[in-house]
């Protein structure tokens, strides 16, 4: 089935219909016609799952931002925090990050947004395209990490772990991630004497330009604080989230227009579709290998290598980033989750440390070739040859997956914040 998959993908078939058809070919291996109900009932129910409605809202929250000015005031924000440093422009592309993972837990949203503002101003100042380019996808990783993350929406889905905790078990590795890609930009802002973006600015000017920017830093907090205060669940937050969106678009910055509002939708059903339909497609497979008990299987092959559960959590983590590499990232976490999340369970391995681990390596897979989707975004709105961007984005990565060690063998740096509320 493996096999077939990627043969498929290669040569070119849509990612939804590789899945499908590998599932057909697994049910034509088992030679039981009547089990071919099961694929129409599971291609249904691996959408029809209510928490699952999180993930259109915070789509069109991230769309919707794009449109309202809220971005540029997030970028302006960030340039009086950390512009004055050296290789100021690339630590506002990282800060900017941190703050838009805030509102729209995607990467994808998050490299387009900030990349077709900050490439081309970068590479005024002087930066080279490639890396102006390479640190905008690495910086958009941490959409997925910090709440809310679409990501841990679909892992706790499919795990019955709460997504409230994996929201905010992620908080600590997002802002680690983030401070790996600042430290590494300074170094090479030394090294090669990058720019200084602009003077330190003043408390004054720093409350000048934090007033303006409240309206696009309230929005993290609806998200976050609702959800871990326990007053709204995911979706409620996210549905709130789009609300004070469009109030602030057509009210308070006046920047969001009747046309821009239908096309942030448009872009959001178009998204959302993508991400439901690999859902259902891989939730046959998923099916498929609990039925034949390839989770236990496998559960037992790897517990048999190590009775040390920081090494078998390191296997795990290069199998998902391996195959992460070479497979669509909703479809990768779709069919993985049910295969791995028991081996870690019976290893005594907390939820939500590996749920932030399978989360991470699976983001880290986004600027990783070939299937690196935040390196194709980045390089069409930088005008960057993918070619030479794949080369240059190794060093990212490495920072990246550097991250992810450091939270395998501190497993406090996960837990810390969900333990502090009560998950």
């Amino acid at each position: 089935m493996f096999a077939c998959f990627l043969i498929l993908m290669f040569i070119g078939v849509p990612i939804f219909l590789s899945l499908l058809s590998t599932a057909f070919i697994g049910f034509l291996y088992l030679g039981d016609w009547s089990l071919f109900r099961i694929m129409i009932q599971q291609f249904f129910g691996g959408m029809n799952v209510v928490t699952l409605m999180a993930i259109p809202f915070f789509i069109l929250t991230g769309n919707l931002m794009n449109k309202t000015g809220i971005t540029d005031r997030l970028l302006n924000f960030s340039r009086v925090l950390v512009g004055h440093l050296r290789g100021g422009l690339g630590h506002v592309n990282v800060v900017a990050s941190i703050i838009f993972a805030g509102i729209s837990g995607s990467a994808a949203a998050d490299s387009s947004a900030l990349g077709s503002i900050l490439i081309p101003a970068m590479v005024k100042e002087g930066y080279p395209r490639s890396y102006s380019a390479g640190l905008t996808a690495g910086s958009s990783l941490i959409g997925p990490i910090i709440p809310p993350s679409i990501f841990m929406v679909l892992y706790g889905t499919m795990t019955n772990v709460s997504i409230g905790g994996l929201f905010v078990a992620g908080v600590v590795p997002g802002i680690m991630l983030g401070a790996a890609f600042i430290i590494m930009n300074y170094y090479y802002s030394k090294k090669y004497d990058y720019p200084v973006s602009n003077e330190k600015a003043g408390l004054a000017e720093i409350v000048r330009v934090g007033l303006q920017s409240l309206v696009a830093l309230i929005a993290p907090l609806i998200i976050i604080g609702g959800i871990v205060l326990g007053v709204v669940t995911p979706t409620e937050a996210g549905a709130i989230a789009v609300l004070y969106t469009i109030i602030v678009g057509f009210f308070v910055t006046r920047q969001l227009k009747m046309e821009a509002f239908f096309s942030a939708i448009f872009e959001t059903v178009r998204s959302t579709s993508v991400v439901f339909v690999i859902m259902g497609s891989a939730s046959i497979i998923s099916w498929l290998l609990k039925w034949e008990q390839v989770p236990q299987k496998f559960a037992g092959f790897l517990i048999a290598m190590t009775d040390n559960s920081t090494v078998l959590l390191f296997v795990l983590s290069f199998i998902i980033f391996l195959i992460g590499m070479f497979m669509e990232e909703v479809a990768a976490l779709t069919l993985l989750t049910p295969i791995i999340a028991p081996v870690a369970t019976a290893m005594g391995i907390d939820p939500f440390h590996f749920g932030v681990v399978m989360t991470l390596n699976i983001t880290i897979a986004l600027i990783t070739p070939p299937m690196g989707a935040c390196v194709y975004i980045v390089s069409a709105v930088g005008n960057v040859e993918l070619e030479t961007l794949f080369k240059k984005i190794w060093p990212f990565v490495a920072f990246a997956m550097l991250t992810v060690s450091l939270i395998i063998l501190f497993p406090a740096i996960t837990l810390f914040l969900p333990r502090l509320f009560g998950y």
